[in-house]
């Protein structure tokens, strides 16, 4: 598959490229190699997090071209993740941005290690990966998961704020993902901490490093100090650049559609005749920062795929009542509840809400709407 686009960006904006890497997905070579840096992954989490397009589509997609359930049930599972993640911050709401389960122990800092954070921790597969991060807005999902658990369960940082750090640097931010997947990693949302040595490292990221603080056995870890290159635990300040506000034009005689972080779906209510606003509320982005390397990405894929929408800074209600805006519409999700008009569901792959306390028992359920 052809990941960099001709303005060699690994994750192109417009709707048809995008299309084009759906159909280019291989489930079953993806079940079998996705743990391994160079897998099959699809590179189409940046838009299922935008909400450019969803679980739903991806899994219809691929079970057009033939494939059964039963041989790509891996995939499914991985896409059903994302859906089980929001399903719990649509029953938990705030709840999730603290210790869902348990309390995580044992933490000495609340901030994250600055090795990490300038990617010098000397582990070369993790370097690496963060060097990526900042350069693309990507990271293997094998590699979040070692960097969460040298972050946490190494560092001993809470999971908090190098979970926001991440997500600042995520083209596919996705707070339920990221705040829920740090916390199962550091055991606030599971029944054991996630951690992994050199040798699991080496394996999946094809490195051979040898007589790093994580070339240790398993059963080392439960007694392990905090490593020398961990300890330093700056303030970090994560603040989002926002564009200017700016005036938009309104036309009060058709109906307006506001689009935002979590949606910018070129296909929604494309066959009326609206206004388009792209709302980049700033209390919203000041509770969770992203960089301008993201802002710059959603800007991008709004205009590129959105005719005449228009962005606006500011305040969902100042919008509204700036330009008396009335017939309103808009996309559920959980950050949205203050928004005012008519609500449209997200496309979920499975008809099953709620929350379950495990990932499992949430696709048991799913399991049983697919025809094997």
């Amino acid at each position: 598959m052809e990941l960099f686009n001709q303005n060699n960006t690994l994750f192109p904006t417009t709707y048809a490229e995008i299309l084009q890497r759906v159909c280019a997905i291989d489930p079953v070579k993806y079940s079998s190699t996705r743990n391994y840096i160079n897998g099959a992954v699809t590179f189409l989490s940046p838009y299922i997090s935008r909400g450019v397009i969803s679980t739903k589509f991806i899994l219809s997609e691929v079970l057009k071209k033939g494939y059964k359930p039963a041989q790509i049930e891996k995939f499914i599972q991985e896409l059903a993740w994302r859906d089980y993640w929001q399903q719990v911050w649509i029953s938990k709401g705030s709840a999730i941005n603290a210790d869902l389960k348990h309390p995580q122990y044992p933490v000495s800092n609340h901030s994250i290690s600055a090795s990490l954070v300038q990617a010098s921790t000397m582990v070369e597969a993790i370097d690496t990966a963060i060097e990526t991060l900042y350069k693309t807005g990507y990271m293997h999902n094998h590699l979040r998961m070692y960097t969460a658990a040298i972050a946490c369960n190494m560092g001993q940082s809470h999971w908090k704020t190098p979970a926001q750090w991440m997500y600042f640097h995520l083209l596919d931010a996705d707070w339920a993902s990221n705040a829920l997947s740090w916390q199962w990693v550091a055991g606030a949302n599971a029944n054991k901490k996630y951690v992994a040595n050199q040798e699991n490292i080496n394996k999946y990221c094809f490195t051979s490093q040898k007589n790093t603080f994580l070339d240790v056995p398993y059963e080392a870890f439960t007694s392990l100090p905090v490593p020398e290159v961990l300890k330093d635990t700056p303030v970090i300040k994560l603040l989002t650049p926002l564009p200017k506000h700016s005036a938009v034009t309104v036309d009060s005689n058709i109906p307006s559609c506001i689009y935002n972080f979590y949606n910018i779906d070129p296909v929604w209510k494309n066959d009326i005749s609206a206004n388009r606003f792209l709302l980049l509320e700033p209390s919203h982005f000041k509770q969770y920062p992203v960089s301008q390397k993201t802002i710059n990405f959603i800007i991008k894929l709004a205009k590129d795929n959105i005719e005449n929408i228009q962005i606006y800074v500011g305040e969902f209600d100042t919008l509204v009542s700036e330009y008396k805006l009335e017939n309103l519409f808009f996309k559920e999700h959980p950050l949205n509840k203050h928004y005012q008009g008519t609500e449209d569901s997200r496309d979920w792959m499975f008809d099953v809400q709620g929350y379950f306390p495990s990932f499992f028992s949430f696709w048991k359920k799913c399991k049983k709407q697919l025809t094997y």
